[in-house]
């Protein structure tokens, strides 16, 4: 059939009809409007002057719309065409009285009309593809683009392509290079429509062409099959029906695209399996496959070679943003490593705050009540929080180590020169016996000695215990403490004997210096030194302000500030109260205290038990220091349990 002419019960071709089968003119009739379909060749339709009302204009211009050409002819006496017959509609007409040559030359008109009509549909119809399918494209690449986790950009990317070619199945494999060893493709990810239950295994094959996937990816070309059961006989590679036998599926199109990287290497192979006629359909009974799937045109291998360059690239920027995570992840480890080598007994309090503050914020985002019940964290704030937990503290490599490690009240070369003066006393004490023994036997010979003796010697255990209590009430008062104790009379009656040094100089027991450092009621530190440990906040924050962090990290420097001020302004460095403290510094606060009392890593202090450190917080909360409900959060939350059991 090279034609096909339409014509209603009220017209008869039959004068014409050897003509129209030289013409090889398919003739149908038709009698309802809803007939009037234009076939894959050109199509007429005679409309006869007793069949204008069976078809009325709006049928007549839908089948003018879809290609199709009307030839009009005219009733006895109509010369031309009629005012009620749009001539728009209207390919040729002929009045009542014409001959079959005639109405032969009109038809001849019709049909080239018809044919021109369906090739400007066609074309209508393909750019009208072109714009969807490159706005598909835009839409994906767009997707794609703004996709940083690879796993999700690897889904996306599948399934993308699957729905741009009503592909059933697909699966999506990457090229890798172990230390030293060949390159290999990973098996990375693998979807089917029909069968979503099948389970994923991740495997690597060769990178050779014994497979699709490996020969696509060692001669960088698409490779099409239209049945994966029928392969050419000259190629390597072969179709492992195995996984079709034990599933019940039945592989049969497929289009393998390789992926290119900006240097024209194969960095993954796409594979697209089954396309349906309809992406809808699910391919359940071999007559499934027989009738819905079909082959892989040769404008899909265009479309989804140009995916495959977007995929390709923006792989490569997700491995790439990935690595530099990882590099910006080493960082932050090593600085942390670093802080903790300048005081090992703090080992692991880095990360423990931030494991428990981040704890905190996810008991936050699940809390379906209180004042934060609307607060929530995406993963990038909660990125960002972690961050600013394991450097809160980094500030302190500007503190001076002596200082940083301070355990206890004295410094431990002072705390030896209090017990080299405290032997030294006691030596004399005990010379000072000796000498005198020796001077009344001089003096006095053997009478009266041993009543002398017994007298000296009383004296002097008397002494001598009298030091060893001054040396022991020194080691206890080296002692810091948790919390403001002792009153410390009886060692500032100490301080205020004396002795006399080797050059006869009478000298304190204790300076005052050491007075000062062993009377300090809370801790190791004096004032000064304290003021000096609060410069690590200082120190943080100057050194994390350098850092150039991206927008998502741009509030760790401010977040890591403010872990040590309080809610009522009695913190530091800032003193700021209340609103003028983040959330996320809020919650760092109570990780950061919490970790503080219960660490059992430091040796200027005890350990204190879970609940004994939740009693001390709840008074800084009543004290209005802790914000009340992220405290109770923290409790009811117990986030702290999970990173003890870590």
């Amino acid at each position: 059939m090279k034609y096909r002419l339409l014509h209603a019960p009220s017209y008869d071709p039959t004068p014409i009809a050897a003509a129209l089968a030289a013409e090889r003119v398919e003739v149908r009739r038709v009698s309802m409007p809803g007939e009037l379909a234009v076939a894959t060749v050109p199509t007429a339709l005679i409309l006869d002057a007793e069949s204008r009302n069976r078809f009325p204009g709006s049928a007549l211009t839908a089948f003018v719309d879809q290609g199709g050409a009307v030839l009009a002819l005219g009733a006895p006496g109509e010369a031309d065409v009629p005012a009620a017959l749009p001539a728009e509609l209207v390919s040729a007409f002929l009045p009542a009285a014409h001959g079959p040559r005639q109405l032969l030359v009109a038809l001849r008109t019709a049909y080239r009309e018809s044919l021109a009509r369906a090739d400007g549909t066609r074309a209508r119809v393909e750019a009208a593809n072109r714009t969807r399918e490159l706005g598909e494209l835009t839409r994906i690449g767009m997707a794609l683009s703004t996709e940083r986790s690879l796993n999700t950009l690897l889904e996306l990317i599948l399934s993308q392509a699957r729905a741009l070619t009503d592909a059933d199945a697909g699966s999506l494999y990457l090229t890798e290079r172990p230390d030293d060893a060949p390159r290999q493709l990973r098996f990375k990810l693998a979807q089917n429509f029909s069968r979503p239950e099948i389970p994923f295994i991740e495997f690597t094959i060769p990178f050779d062409k014994t497979s699709i996937a490996g020969t696509v990816a060692s001669t960088g070309e698409p490779l099409v099959l239209d049945d994966a059961y029928q392969l050419p006989a000259d190629v390597e590679y072969s179709i492992n029906r195995s996984f079709d036998e034990k599933y019940g599926y039945r592989t049969k199109s497929i289009l393998a695209i390789p992926m290119s990287d900006h240097k024209d290497q194969v960095i993954g192979v796409l594979q697209l399996i089954n396309r349906k006629v309809a992406y809808q359909l699910r391919l359940s009974t071999p007559a499934d496959f027989a009738s819905s799937v079909v082959s892989f045109p040769p404008r899909t291998v265009e479309l989804v070679s140009a995916l495959a360059g977007q995929a390709a690239v923006a792989i490569e920027n997700s491995e790439l943003y990935e690595s530099i995570e990882r590099l910006f992840e080493g960082f932050v480890n090593a600085a942390v490593i670093a802080i903790e080598q300048r005081d090992p007994t703090t080992f692991g309090h880095s990360g423990r705050v931030a494991s428990m503050t981040v704890g905190l914020a996810q008991t936050v985002d699940r809390a379906g009540d209180g004042a934060y019940r609307q607060v929530s964290f995406s993963p990038q704030e909660m990125r960002e929080l972690r961050y600013a937990g394991l450097l809160h503290d980094f500030g302190k490599v500007g503190v001076r180590e002596q200082v940083l490690v301070k355990a206890k009240k004295l410094y431990a070369p002072d705390l030896s020169l209090v017990r080299q003066r405290h032997a030294f006393i006691r030596r004399t004490v005990e010379r000072d016996f000796e000498r005198q023994r020796a001077d009344f036997l001089e003096r006095n010979g053997r009478e009266g000695y041993d009543a002398f003796r017994a007298e000296l010697r009383a004296e002097q255990d008397r002494r001598l215990v009298d030091l060893d209590r001054f040396m022991n009430l020194v080691l206890d008062s080296n002692e810091p403490t948790l919390l403001p104790e002792g009153s410390f009379e009886e060692l500032m009656r100490f301080s205020e004997r004396t002795y006399d040094d080797l050059d006869g100089r009478s000298q304190p027991f204790l300076t005052d210096d050491e007075m000062r450092f062993l009377t300090i009621r809370k801790g190791s530190l004096d004032e000064q030194e304290r003021l000096e440990i609060e410069s690590h906040v200082s120190h943080t924050y100057q050194f994390l302000l350098k850092i150039p962090w991206t927008k998502e990290l741009q509030n760790v420097p401010s977040i890591a500030y403010g872990h040590h001020e309080k809610l009522n302004g009695r913190g530091y460095p800032r003193k700021v109260t209340g609103t003028q403290i983040p959330i996320q510094t809020r919650m760092m606060t109570i990780a950061d205290i919490f970790d503080a009392l219960t660490a059992s890593d430091r040796p200027y202090k005890r350990a204190v038990p879970v609940p004994r450190a939740l009693d001390i917080m709840a008074e800084e909360v009543k004290d209005g220091m802790l914000d009340a409900e992220l405290f109770r959060l923290f409790t009811e939350g117990k986030a702290f349990e999970k990173v003890r059991q870590e």
